[in-house]
């Protein structure tokens, strides 16, 4: 009888222990590889194309907050990335104040993404921005006792910005430890403030001011309408892609070449392609999918090479290397007809010669 008991008290604090280690949650966030969706069913492109055969992918990566188990799956999985809860929401930001910013992300990349195919497509669209504001920091971010909540970013190192990417990609241009200088307007005020950059706690080789910013501007008048339905997917990385697929629909014949290409990369206004997080999950979630291709941004490559196994990765650092590539498959294609003879690039300079 007593043995009994005995054995009865252990499974009970075994089955506690348990349940408390699926309730209590823990100050990491596990990273791990999400979906790759087609973007033609995302992106709506009025007079679009419609005979296009290949495809373009938009990837993600699934953020979960852990609790004591799937810390330790986290751990113990080999394509599970954990981070601290304070290096993904800025401490006092609650969680769905981080969402909103993840959207407004999301809907900033797609507008500079319409912007940016629009003009290579030979339209002229203006950008009504005030410049970048400052919504919060990261934990220990060395911007905290310079920088404050609120300021408006107008020009970094003494160049005018004017959307967030443009502040993010002149950051990550620099070294780790090196000082650049913000221009920003406070209470009506202009002040010029000097910063260290400090590695990012994602990546301890990237540079980083430890802020959170998003752009102060009204939305642009665009010659053709684009729609865009992204659901839940926030953040700025699928800027590139974005571009790709807008460009893909307004473009005679297929600039993919009949290829199932995946990517990932944010992109500024003057078409740079930048640096994102999460590009080891992104290639897992490009290779499950059966894409043949991933463009990846060229600062992220060597982490992305220790991911791939079947998918063959394109660095990149600019618009016009993407669209170099994908001259490439459309020349290699033995499908082309007569619509099909210019490559990608020759065709957006044909229509923009006729505007």
């Amino acid at each position: 009888m007593y043995k009994f008991k005995k054995t009865a008290v252990v499974i009970l604090t075994i089955a506690a222990l348990l349940a408390l280690s699926l309730i209590i949650r823990t100050q990491f966030v596990l990273i791990k590889p999400g979906s790759a969706q087609e973007l033609r069913s995302l992106v709506m492109v009025e007079g679009a194309d419609p005979d296009d055969s290949g495809n373009f992918y938009l990837v993600t990566v699934a953020q979960q907050r852990a609790n004591l188990f799937s810390l330790i799956y986290g751990y113990l999985h080999p394509h599970v990335a954990i981070q601290r809860l304070t290096d993904v929401i800025p401490q006092g930001m609650s969680q769905q104040d981080y969402r909103q910013l993840l959207n407004q992300w999301m809907r900033e990349s797609q507008l500079l993404a319409q912007i940016i195919a629009l003009r290579r497509m030979g339209y002229e669209v203006e950008i009504p921005s005030q410049g970048t504001v400052i919504v919060g920091f990261l934990d220990d971010s060395p911007s905290q006792e310079i920088l404050r909540q609120g300021d408006v970013i107008i020009a970094v190192d003494g160049t005018a910005v004017s959307m967030a990417n443009e502040v993010i990609s002149a950051v990550q241009n620099r070294a780790v430890g090196a000082a650049v200088t913000l221009t920003v307007i406070r209470e009506e005020q202009e002040y010029e403030l000097k910063v260290i950059t400090a590695p990012h706690p994602g990546n301890p080789d990237q540079p980083a001011l430890g802020v959170y910013i998003r752009t102060l501007h009204g939305d642009p008048v665009l010659p053709i309408e684009v729609r865009m339905e992204t659901g839940e997917i926030g953040g700025p990385s699928a800027g590139m892609m974005f571009v790709l697929e807008i460009l893909n629909q307004l473009t005679p014949g297929d600039i993919t070449g009949g290829q199932l290409i995946a990517g990932t990369g944010t992109i500024d206004i003057n078409e740079n392609v930048g640096r994102i997080g999460g590009v080891f999950q992104k290639v897992i979630a490009a290779e499950n999918s059966g894409a043949q291709y991933f463009i990846v941004p060229e600062s992220n490559y060597d982490e992305a090479r220790k991911a791939a196994h079947r998918i063959e990765l394109v660095p990149v650092s600019t618009l016009q290397d993407v669209l170099e590539f994908l001259d490439t498959l459309s020349f290699s294609s033995e499908q082309k007809t007569e619509g099909e003879l210019f490559s990608a690039a020759e065709q957006l300079a044909v229509i923009q010669a006729a505007y």
